[in-house]
Order: structure tokens, then C-alpha cells, then sequence
């Protein structure tokens, strides 16, 4: 229980580090439901509900903090990602991958019918470009920049009625890679390494930034990426295959929930001098494959550049005794559990009906809404 109460209260730190972004007592009320709602047990994190969990009579009060209120998301950002990086320390790894959340409509800022890698499909959605922090004690997300389509850009009406800024223009998803990446080196997030998969990795640019800011990087790149020096141009994994088989090494990645991840590894120095490189590298530069067990011809490859560093590795891996430690979600149910409700009610019954009957009376005006759009535009019913 001590150790809950401990959690407690570094949640109550978090809230007074972002409290003063909030100019009004009654915001920094509901930013703080909001929080204690997304980590408890809810079903879906919506309005609706979140605000049910908190004890408020209706979703507006939830609803005015995310769309009406005055206050800085980017500044509250910047709070937390000086938290994660003061609390996970230095030496961490800088991830950058997008994530889509599929939607059914049009209003929503950005949503467009676009390719998401989270579905493997075309489909309805939003696309964020998501940075996160992780070393050996945990890990987080510090930054977000959402992907707004050609399609959403020339339509400064559409961009006004989602309140995008005006001067907000389009960028590729690579473009906001990097300035996440700029934003976070420059704001002395303790990264020694920065990864992101081949839709990033491809990117020249994206890797000879990572350079310029002496940052060491793994990227992911494609089979078909081309190795080009003053001795000619290969595909990378023309050049992977012509590796003796000494040159590959069987190691563990780390361990599954199924013990070690064990594959066949193999790396190769690349030249220094590469056709069309207009600096010589600040790093060097390395190609290496991950091959799988079970079956030789998957290849994984990625480009290495970095210093090499000694990494401290901790202890107590041998000890079979010990429980392992606390997930995310068992830490989401003990504080739920065992922490006090934000907002405890006198009778929980009356206000689970009172939200029934508020549930019921929304959803009978937007079904007399919708029956009359539709006798409107000429359906029949």
C-alpha cells in the first residue's frame, strides 16, 4: 500500500507541473479527471464515459477542455517530456513511428481515406507521427505532430472550421519526423540513439540530420536500398548475401514472453566515401541484417551509425526467485483499486441512472436529427 501511495502522490506532481498551463482553477479540475479517467478500467476513452467515471453530471465540462478552453497543449508537452526525460534518464533511445485512428467522418482534423501501417490498409483515419523516449526504467511518449493531407492544406476553410492555423502548410511525414526530432535534441532530451522503421530510415535526409546533431542512430531500410561508393552500387541485400557464413553471428535480442529472441546477425563497415554525399560522415557508418531461424531468406536490415559506448547493464537477471517487475496495466488496476475515486459519490446508483437518462435522451435527438436529414434530402425512410 506504501508503494501505491507513492504512485499517488507522483501523480499529484504531474498535475501541479502542468497546473499553471491551465488559467482557471475549474480547467485544472477537469484536466485532472480527464487523466485519472484514461488511466482507469473505462471501456472507451470518450467523452461520455470518461466524465461519467469522474462523477460530473454530463460530458460538456470534458468536452469544453479539449475543444473550447484556452490552454497551451504544446507548452504542457513540453512540461512532460522534461519530466520523462529527468525521470527515465540519459542514455535513452529517441523512437519515431506514425500510428493511424481509423474514423467514420469528415470533420475530424486531418482524416482522410490514406494508407495506415497500424491496419495495413487504405482506409478512413488520422495519421500522427509520434515520438517516444525509452531507457532501461520505462519508456513514454514526449511529442506528436498529426499528418494533414495535400487535400486538407488547400482548403483553408476545411483547416479554419478544425482550428488548424493558417500558416500551418503541408508536410510529408518525413518533414515532421525531423523537426520532432529537432525539437526534442534541442530541448536537451538526454537521447543517445534515435530508431525509426523504413518509411524514416529510406529518408537521407532524415539519417544525415541525425549526424549534424551527433546522435547515434538504427534505422530500417528497405532490401531494394542502394549502397552507392566510388567502386560501384549494389542493393543492400545483394550485398548481405555475398557475406561469408563466418560474418554471421547467432545472438539474442532480448527476451520474449517466450525467453530469448535468437537470431543470425551480421554487419559490414560501409565505405566512407559515398557517391553524392556533399560532407564527409560524422559517424560511422555500418549495414546489418537480422536473419531469421526459422527461415534464412527474412532479412531485416538496418543502417547503424554511432559511437561506440560502453552500456551499463544491471543486475539480478539470474535471480529466479524474484517477481518480475509491475506492468503498465497491473499499475493502471492497483491505482484504480486502491487509490481513493476522484470524485466520491453518495449515492453511485442515482448517478449511473441519472447518466442512463442522459445517454438515452442525446441519442433520441441525433436519431430525430438524422431521420431528418434524410426526409430532407429526399430518402425514404
Amino acid at each position: 500500500m506504501t508503494e501505491v501511495e507513492g504512485w499517488a502522490e507522483e501523480l499529484e506532481s504531474v498535475f501541479a507541473l502542468v497546473a499553471g498551463r491551465f488559467g482557471r482553477a475549474d480547467l485544472r479540475w477537469r484536466m485532472r479527471d480527464y487523466v485519472r479517467g484514461l488511466l482507469a478500467p473505462v471501456g472507451r476513452k470518450n467523452g461520455w464515459q470518461l466524465a461519467e467515471y469522474a462523477g460530473h453530471r454530463d460530458p460538456a465540462g470534458l468536452q469544453h477542455l479539449l475543444n473550447g478552453a484556452r490552454w497551451d497543449a504544446d507548452a504542457v508537452r513540453d512540461d512532460l517530456r522534461e519530466y520523462v526525460g529527468e525521470r527515465l534518464g540519459p542514455g535513452g533511445v529517441l523512437i519515431i513511428d506514425d500510428t493511424g485512428f481509423i474514423k467514420k467522418g469528415t470533420t475530424s482534423a486531418g482524416v482522410s481515406r490514406q494508407y495506415t501501417g497500424t491496419w495495413g490498409k487504405i482506409d478512413n483515419c488520422q495519421i500522427g507521427v509520434f515520438a517516444a523516449y525509452a531507457t532501461g526504467h520505462g519508456r513514454a511518449l514526449v511529442d506528436r505532430e498529426l499528418y494533414l493531407p495535400k487535400c486538407w492544406t488547400k482548403d483553408r476553410e476545411r483547416c479554419r472550421k478544425a482550428k488548424i492555423p493558417d500558416e500551418r502548410t503541408f508536410a510529408t511525414k518525413g518533414e515532421l519526423a525531423r523537426g520532432v526530432v529537432r525539437h526534442c535534441i534541442a530541448a536537451g532530451l538526454p537521447a543517445a540513439w534515435v530508431t525509426a522503421d523504413e518509411a524514416y530510415g529510406q529518408d537521407w535526409s532524415f539519417r544525415r540530420l541525425l549526424e549534424q546533431l551527433d546522435v547515434g542512430y538504427v534505422v530500417a531500410v528497405p532490401k531494394s536500398q542502394q549502397i552507392k561508393s566510388l567502386a560501384g552500387i549494389w542493393r543492400i541485400d545483394q550485398l548481405i548475401e555475398e557475406a561469408p557464413n563466418d560474418a554471421w553471428q547467432r545472438l539474442s535480442c532480448g527476451d520474449g514472453a517466450k525467453g530469448p529472441r535468437v537470431y543470425d546477425w551480421a554487419a559490414a563497415k560501409l565505405p566512407a566515401s559515398i557517391i553524392f554525399d556533399p560532407d564527409p560522415p560524422t559517424h560511422h557508418r555500418w549495414v546489418m541484417a537480422r536473419r531469421s531461424l526459422s527461415d534464412p531468406s527474412e532479412l531485416a536490415i538496418a543502417v547503424l551509425a554511432a559511437r561506440a559506448q560502453d552500456t551499463a547493464r544491471g543486475g539480478g537477471r539470474n535471480d529466479t526467485t524474484s517477481l518480475i517487475p509491475l506492468t503498465v496495466a497491473e499499475i493502471r488496476r492497483l491505482l484504480d483499486t486502491l487509490l481513493p475515486h476522484p470524485r466520491p459519490h453518495q449515492d453511485r446508483r442515482l448517478h449511473t441512472l441519472n447518466w442512463s437518462q442522459w445517454r438515452s435522451h442525446h441519442q433520441a435527438i441525433a436519431r430525430r436529427c438524422h431521420y431528418r436529414r434524410r426526409t430532407s434530402s429526399g430518402h425514404d425512410l
